[in-house]
This record gives C-alpha cells, structure tokens and sequence, in this order.
C-alpha cells in the first residue's frame, strides 16, 4: 500500500487507536471480508457460488489422483490448500472487477487506486486543483514523480503542466510522468491504472528516491483540495480583490 505522509498528530492518533482496537482486530478483517462478499455478491450474484464450486472441482481432481494412486494422504494434503487458494484467486479477481466497476466516472477513483499502490511508493493527493474540482496527484516511487490528473481533460493539460513545472523545479534528473485518468481517448481507465504505474521503468535506486522526496516535500505547498468529502453546494475561496491606487 502506498505511504502517506502524516504529522505528529495524525501519528499518535493513529498509535492510540490501534492500542484500542488490537483485541479485535481479527474479527474486524472477517467483517471486512464478509462486507466485501455481499457487495461482490449484490454486483455479481453467481461469484461465490463459481468461486466455491471451483475450490470442489479441485478437491474431487485430489480424490480422484488419491484413489488412482493409492496415495490418499499426499494428495487429500495437496489438493485442499490447492482448492481454498483456486477459489480464492478467482473471487479476489472479480472483487477487484467490481471495485473497478464502482469506481468507474467517480471523482477520487484515480486516488484509491493510487492509495493501494505496491511497492515504496509515497502518494500526495490533490497537490493542485482549481475551482472545477480538477484534481492532480502526485506519486513519487521508483520510477519517478508521477502526476495523476482527473476531471475534465481540457482544463486537465494546463493544470498537468503547471505542477509539472513546478516540481521539475527539485526533481533534477528524475523522469516525471503526467497522465489523465478516464476512459477517453489518450486517458487510463481506473481498471488499468495500477498496472500501468507498475510498467514504468525503475529509473532510480532506493537512495534517489528518498532524497527526491526530501526536495519535493522542501517545495511551497499549491493550492490543495480540502481533505474530506466536499459538502454539497460548497465554494472554492477567492482570492484577495486587487485594490485600487
């Protein structure tokens, strides 16, 4: 999952309420699990039952070997993890499908992805925008800086080239990518998004790349979207009136 920078605050917060909650954690990943079953079960009716009737036929394939064999242990012991992790994979697939699906046209699908990235990568979210609720993003890995853009494509490309711009001021000899996220022409959809920052070359060593994040986190802060969902009829703050001499 992809690091976010957090303040001392935000830290302590969050040590206290894992002490809070370290008794439960466990029954809270099954409701978890079974939260996201019904939500994969509502979007895709015949999912779980697919998932389990191929997690079986694996396990018949086992007693069918064992009573051809003779060998009933070594296959009933082989076939059952086989059969739990076949059903398995299959059904985190299509969970990750219907998550995709949801996602799909909403603004923010572009940063939960970016938020469940692998690897050391460090996401800043919404490290430019303007008063149409286009956003840029900006990951920093392996590869470089990326700068995710979503909203309308048009006013997109001014605002992915000012903040590329801005922070090619620091980067140095670091590549820096820019990309919209959408389903139009020259756009990555939400589904691909992930695999695509997973293509781009390793441009960097480990040592780069924390110092990149050093000089970029030195930078003056654009202007940001606010953190938490927007209230319904809310306004972007104007800037000062130029006053007249």
């Amino acid at each position: 999952m992809a690091k976010q920078p957090k303040d001392s605050k935000t830290a302590q917060t969050a040590t206290e309420s894992k002490q809070g909650k370290s008794g439960s954690q466990q029954p809270g990943r099954f409701k978890q699990i079974g939260m996201v079953a019904r939500v994969v079960h509502k979007q895709s009716p015949r999912s779980i039952p697919t998932a389990v009737g191929i997690a079986l036929a694996v396990l018949v394939l086992s007693i069918v070997g064992g009573f051809l064999t003779g060998w009933w242990l070594y296959w009933i012991t082989l076939g059952v993890p086989i059969a739990f992790l076949a059903g398995f994979v299959y059904f985190s697939r299509v969970a990750q499908k219907t998550q995709y699906a949801m996602l799909d046209g909403q603004l923010g699908a572009g940063m939960a992805i970016l938020d469940n990235l692998r690897g050391d990568w460090t996401v800043e979210s919404g490290v430019s925008a303007n008063r149409q609720m286009d956003v840029v993003h900006r990951a920093v890995g392996r590869p470089g800086i990326v700068l995710v853009g979503e909203g309308d494509p048009n006013r997109l490309k001014g605002l992915l080239a000012t903040e590329k711009k801005r922070v090619s001021r620091v980067a140095h000899s670091a590549p820096i990518y820019d990309l919209q996220v959408g389903n139009g022409s020259g756009q990555v959809p939400v589904s691909r998004l992930q695999r695509h920052l997973m293509k781009l070359p390793r441009n960097l060593k480990k040592g780069e790349v924390g110092e990149l994040r050093n000089r970029l986190n030195a930078m003056p802060a654009s202007m940001q979207m606010p953190k938490g969902p927007m209230p319904k009829g809310a306004k972007m703050p104007k800037g000062p009136k130029p006053q007249k001499n």
